[in-house]
């Protein structure tokens, strides 16, 4: 880099706050004296980073920076180069933008290394700029993987044996070629950041997908003679029955990557092509959220702050499986936990360990069902119970009357919005006086994927857009900015990354407490919220589509 070339950089970096003129002055001095590149000694005095200083280098020559440490490498990309090639030119396949591979490289102006990877690859390139070490540290994680997961495979193909043998069946899923694929295949959905791994039979091979952001991804699909050896593995591993096949099992796992301790959820399911293991991730930085980073709106959060701080009462917060519901739950206890109160909590599982809080697993077999647990708890004198899930009457009536004998019950329930569940507790065989005495707040809540902060755009909404969010588009003729997806190798071309909850608030008040008793329809009740205050789940969401938080296509995916 010539002097007038550093000089372009260095006001570059000052202009973006990276660097001070006085900095930028001393390392021009020291690069007079030295003859060293300017980016050389602004790197090894720490006043840059390598990322920062390429990132403005790709800006000056117009390609856009990518960093790697972040990113979804797409498997039918990456193995289109071999592992050698790519060391020698420091690049590596991300992924594609339609129909063009994208290539990262450290050095974009290396004109060979792209006409070399053009004609291997048959493929029009579209170059990506990212560090030396990053590219470098991504090459040998992928090949690694990739080689290790064929390597395992083809070792354990090899050692197969019948699946009738069960005594043989687990000296195989003792044996190191399973042993690492399990391995490996936990250690990758944790890298790239998936909740669930799902490992399906099929009639010919065995599927297995990650759920990334709430989407299923294929992984990858080993041979159909290995599907004994993995299944067998895993079960052993969660210390669940190995022999019995004919009914659904579910366990858990502990294992340590990276010196990290990771907990797996384990349930089969079996299929007429044979077991379906899934396993749900528990990630235990989700139990440390902060009711603030959950995508609560002002208003909501106003409302269900007033609930939770009252000494008695039920909340309960309601949607599908895997709508985030305990993550609130775990959030709002985190809020509660002091030394002046008595936690307990019933689960089945118990996913996340709080420290200061009495948390009970049930046991059906042993007895130990949530009605049980709950009885015994409540002669243990909490101040505040959280029940894993309302499923029966028995459950639903002594938590109720929990709640009327001055505890703050918290519990979950599956209907599909906030005005439902009322009308549900009642279907359970609750007294309606009782259910509108004791429920103080109902949450319902729904996951929506986060528009990539990378690579969304925005754009002038249309008419009809407008009227989804429910815009006065006659009376307002001004243009209305929006925002959708494009895809990037950040996110894995899907244009999302992370997730977010949607809310919906229902403040038990007088009047919704007379249409309680006197059973009035679901509708009535959720029209009588909605006119004091309550923001329904779609118009949550569509407040978050105007924020740029998301697109409208993803709002309509998760609510009706």
């Amino acid at each position: 880099m010539g002097r007038s070339d550093g000089n372009r950089l260095g006001a570059l970096l000052v202009q973006a706050d990276l660097l001070t003129q006085a900095q930028l002055d001393r390392a021009l001095a020291e690069q007079a004296q030295t003859q060293r590149s300017l980016g050389r000694i602004l790197i090894d005095d720490g006043l840059v980073t390598e990322g920062d200083l390429v990132a403005m280098l790709s800006r000056q020559i117009g390609l856009e920076f990518v960093d790697l440490a972040d990113l979804t490498i797409d498997p039918s990309a990456a193995g289109l180069i071999s592992a050698s090639l790519a060391k020698r030119y420091q690049a590596l396949p991300l992924g594609w933008d339609e129909d063009r591979l994208v290539v990262a490289m450290a050095d974009p102006s290396n004109v060979f290394a792209i006409d070399d990877i053009r004609t291997i690859t048959k493929r029009e390139l579209k170059v990506v700029v990212g560090t030396s070490a990053a590219i470098l540290d991504a090459i040998e994680k992928y090949h690694r993987m990739d080689g290790e997961a064929e390597n395992i495979s083809a070792q354990a193909v090899s050692e197969t044996v019948a699946e009738e043998d069960l005594a043989n069946i687990r000296e195989v899923t003792e044996d190191a070629p399973i042993v690492k694929l399990v391995n490996m295949l936990i250690s990758q959905a944790v890298a790239d950041r998936a909740s669930d791994i799902h490992i399906e039979p099929g009639e010919r091979d065995l599927r297995i997908r990650y759920r990334i952001d709430g989407v299923l991804h294929e992984v990858m699909r080993p041979p159909k003679s290995i599907q004994s050896g993995i299944i067998s593995r895993l079960k052993i591993m969660a210390e669940i029955n190995i022999a019995e096949r004919r009914i659904p099992q579910d366990g858990r796992v502990n294992v340590k990557l990276a010196g990290k301790p990771v907990d797996l959820r384990v349930a089969t399911l079996p299929t007429v092509y044979g077991e379906k293991i899934v396993m749900r991730i528990l990630d235990k930085s989700t139990a440390l959220l902060k009711l603030s980073d959950l995508g609560f709106l002002p208003d909501s959060m106003e409302a269900y702050e007033r609930s939770y701080k009252k000494p008695y009462g039920t909340i309960l917060v309601t949607g599908p499986t895997g709508s985030g519901k305990s993550t609130t739950l775990y959030a709002t206890l985190n809020i509660l936990n002091e030394d002046t109160k008595n936690i307990i909590t019933v689960e089945d599982p118990v996913e996340y360990r709080l420290a200061g809080i009495n948390q009970v697993q049930t046991n059906n077999k042993a007895g130990m069902t949530f009605a049980a647990a709950l009885r015994s708890i409540l002669r243990s004198d909490p101040d505040i119970v959280l029940v894993g899930e309302i499923r029966d009457k028995e459950t639903a009536t002594i938590a109720i009357e929990a709640a009327l004998t001055g505890h703050l019950v918290l519990s979950t329930l599956h209907t599909n919005d906030a005005a439902t569940t009322p009308t549900r507790l009642i279907e359970m065989g609750v007294e309606p006086f009782l259910v509108a005495s004791a429920l103080d707040c109902i949450v319902a809540q729904r996951l929506a994927r986060r528009l990539c902060d990378k690579c969304s755009e925005g754009y002038v909404a249309t008419t009809d857009e407008l009227a989804h969010l429910g815009w006065d588009v006659e009376s307002n003729e001004e243009t209305v900015e929006l925002f959708r997806p494009v895809g990037c190798t950040y996110c894995g071309k899907t244009g999302y990354r992370g997730r977010f909850a949607i809310h919906e608030v229902l403040t038990v008040t007088e009047e919704i407490e007379r249409l309680i008793v006197d059973r009035e329809h679901s509708e009535d009740i959720k029209k009588m919220a909605v006119a004091q205050g309550m923001l329904t789940l779609r118009q949550a969401g569509l407040v978050h589509v105007t924020k740029g938080t998301t697109s409208i296509e993803e709002i309509l995916r998760v609510v009706a």
